[in-house]
């Protein structure tokens, strides 16, 4: 029997090895295998509950801190020339730490996306909580540039299309790869960064002319790294695939699945039908199926068309294109659910009382055949009086038992309370030119949140099946809010004259009542973003922490594998679960689930980023013929440099620069998430209403920049011009001095 470490042994360890924290770590440092983790599992809770440890996902260590030595990736330098990092060991609990990186001069140089180990040392500055000390770097990841190459006598410059304004980079003549002034081009770092001048780099490819309309996403594609072409190998793989037949599989091809999409689906993964009960137990009771494309039959573990989908991690979708996880012959055709074609799916029955709650469900593998391909829009007129051609037939007999199905449903969700932001989600519209043609507001039908419930439902039902039969699988995670961020929202509610409770566990019925007290008053949006800003970021875990937004204990991605590998992982689990067939999760997958779920919580927000900065230079676009106009919007955000504004209209981010308020300095809290003039008093903070006048936008970086004209309709104190550099740090001195005198004068008053 493996001897297990003392709890004075462990806290050692990880007192020695604050990098390697997470249970899986310390079970392998002292040779712990199989049954002997409980007792290891039993220590790590003790040291939790005796306040010796804090567990932060499936890493202990000592609250409330980052480690001493800890691993950064290194930022931009900031325009003051400061070097910052993001620790890599932050995992999301609060707002998380900025270090700044005090660099010696034996130090070698280091530039953005240089991972290093460091030493940390806690401070209290205005700027920074934490200050790191090089210990070595540990590699770096390829330095990628996107930039518009500018041909020069010996070569060229590539100057960079971030929004970030970071530097230039240096084209020798035989590495520019024969790229023309004004070319979009992606290049990589050429050697290592010198102390003095430019920095190298050499051109990979040319992406062609940077103010087509379409090549918007595409700098967001290569800006973000996400790949957007397939090996040959991963092609040819795709391309063997041969149709499953029902052989093993449960015969649903007669059952009426419905296919509901948007109108520009790429693709259709999910499929779903309700009828009313006939089990006399369950009077008013209803029966729901939903079928998921059986991704899992085609994409084996560890073949070529495996990585490639881990490595992507999900879809990224742009508004003139998708980047798919899997190939065409697969996302489009094999594994999409096409009306009137036979598709091998995994399908889930649910039983729910006339209350919405269910009572009861199963798993098959099956073959199915979608009896329509519809759209959200027509579906919702058929149900209001107006259906076509296509619903039709279908009304009576399928469409009203579903909505009949959803109506039960509603009660449940109703008693759950889960978080009711009211945030109306932008639709950026494109012409066949790639043009943007209007920014309009996406429609939220019934028929969205009918299909919504029914996937969050079997959703559940995958989570609860798999912790059932005791199988590793991923969960979908969404902790509740860290507490100073609930304590920012409570203030802005104040501010608002209205409440957040203290004193209690706060539940997102809370939150909702707080919603519901905003809801038509001007407030409302602040109090909705506020909300918003306030919640963790959702990521993906082996280890189940409940959906605090869903107000769920169990939940997992069972229902988009074509877009998700994630929802990949729960269907080879419930294969394996269930025992149909040797396309399941394999040992190998269950060792890595946490390095998986990390990378694919990694690949989503690169997503994310991606399709955000897409979205502002697609608005920046169509802002920039209308440049001196003026616009109505909310302050959204603070910086030292400025103020963010998101506008009305369009729901676009633009900057006020500071430099841009007249000659006085503006004194920045973070805390308070405000600016305030030196001399003038004027506060500028987060949900004020403003009137601002577009003075700049620049569509290849997606930049808007603002000159605010008036605060909560009172117009702004006119100064004589921004002032010069020295005179604000003149101004932030004397301030300093001031600040200082006065606590030295506290002091004195209190030992009197």
């Amino acid at each position: 029997m493996t001897r297990i470490p003392t709890k004075q042994e462990v806290l050692d360890w990880i007192s020695a090895n604050p990098t390697l924290t997470s249970k899986r770590d310390i079970a392998k440092a002292f040779g712990i295998k199989g049954a002997d983790r409980i007792d290891l599992k039993r220590i790590l809770k003790e040291l939790e509950a005796e306040g010796h440890l804090e567990k932060r996902k499936r890493s202990y260590r000592d609250p409330d801190r980052l480690p001493p030595v800890s691993v950064l990736q290194v930022k931009a330098p900031s325009a003051d020339g400061d070097l910052f990092a993001r620790p890599l060991e932050w995992h999301g609990e609060g707002v998380e730490p900025i270090v700044l990186i005090i660099a010696r001069a034996s130090d070698p140089a280091l530039g953005e996306g240089d991972r290093i180990l460091a030493r940390l040392t806690v401070v209290h500055e205005e700027d920074h909580n934490y200050e790191a000390r090089l210990i070595r770097r540990i590699g770096t990841n390829p330095r990628k540039i996107v930039g518009i190459f500018r041909k020069g006598a010996e070569g060229g410059r590539i100057v960079p299309i971030d929004k970030a304004g970071s530097t230039e980079w240096l084209v020798a003549e035989g590495a520019a790869l024969g790229a023309r002034d004004g070319e979009l081009v992606e290049a990589e770092q050429a050697g290592p960064k010198n102390r003095m001048g430019l920095p190298r780099a050499r051109i990979v490819e040319r992406l062609g002319d940077p103010t087509a309309p379409k090549a918007v996403s595409l700098i967001a594609i290569h800006q973000h790294g996400i790949p957007d072409d397939f090996p040959d190998k991963v092609i040819a793989e795709a391309d063997k695939a041969k149709p499953v037949g029902l052989k093993g599989r449960e015969d649903l091809r007669d059952m009426p699945l419905l296919t509901i999409d948007p109108s520009d689906a790429r693709d259709h993964d999910d499929a779903c039908y309700a009828h009313a009960d006939d089990d006399p137990k369950n009077p008013g009771g209803h029966v729901i199926w939903v079928a998921i494309a059986d991704v899992a039959a085609y994409v084996r573990p560890d073949t070529a068309l495996d990585r490639e989908a881990r490595k992507r991690g999900n879809s990224s979708y742009f508004p003139d294109r998708v980047v798919p996880m899997l190939p065409d012959r697969l996302s489009g055709d094999l594994c999409s659910l096409h009306e009137g074609v036979p598709r091998a799916c995994i399908a889930v029955r649910m039983q729910i009382d006339a209350d919405g709650n269910k009572i009861g469900h199963r798993f098959v593998r099956g073959l199915m055949r979608s009896a329509a391909s519809l759209y959200y829009a027509e579906v919702q007129e058929a149900i209001d009086g107006t259906p076509n051609d296509r619903t039709g037939p279908l009304l009576e007999s399928v469409l009203k038992p579903l909505y009949a199905a959803y109506a039960a449903l509603k009660k449940a969700r109703a008693d759950r309370q889960p978080l009711e932001l009211d945030l109306p989600e932008r639709k950026i519209v494109l012409n066949d030119k790639g043009e943007v043609e209007s920014v309009a507001f996406r429609d939220r039908l019934d028929a969205h949140r009918l299909i919504e419930e029914f996937m969050i439902l079997a959703n559940v039902a995958a989570a609860e099946t798999l912790i059932a039969k005791r199988s590793p699988l991923l969960f979908r995670v969404h902790e509740e809010p860290a507490p100073e961020k609930l304590e920012s929202l409570r203030e802005t509610a104040q501010a608002a004259g209205l409440n957040l409770a203290k004193g209690q566990v706060l539940q997102t019925r809370h939150l909702n009542a707080l919603l519901n007290a905003a809801a038509g008053t001007e407030d409302a949006e602040l109090i909705n973003l506020s909300t918003l800003r306030s919640m963790a970021q959702a990521y993906y875990s082996p280890e189940n922490f409940g959906h605090f937004g869903l107000a769920l204990r169990n939940y997992a991605h069972f229902t988009s594998p074509i877009r998700r590998y994630a929802d990949l992982i729960v269907h080879r689990a419930l294969i394996s679960a269930h025992g149909w067939g040797k396309d399941g999760l394999t040992e190998d997958e269950i060792a890595r689930l946490e390095e998986t779920a990390t990378h694919i919580s990694d690949t989503e927000r690169r997503s994310m980023m991606a399709e955000r900065d897409t979205t502002d230079r697609y608005l920046a676009a169509y802002l920039s013929e209308r440049v001196g106009n003026e616009f109505t919007g909310r302050i959204s955000g603070i910086a030292r440099f400025g103020a963010f504004v998101k506008m009305d209209e369009t729901g676009a981010d633009g900057l006020v620069p500071v430099r841009s308020l007249g000659r006085e300095f503006f004194h920045f809290d973070r805390e308070a998430g405000t600016l305030m003039g030196s001399d003038s008093g004027l506060i500028i903070a987060i949900g004020q209403r403003v009137t601002v006048r577009l003075t700049e936008a620049t569509p290849v970086t997606g930049g808007l920049e603002l000159e605010l004209l008036s605060i909560d309709d009172q117009a702004l104190p006119r100064g004589r011009g921004p002032a010069k550099r020295s005179t604000r740090r003149k101004a932030a001195s004397t301030k300093r001095k001031k600040d200082k005198i006065k606590r030295k004068v506290e002091r004195k008053r209190r030992q009197r």
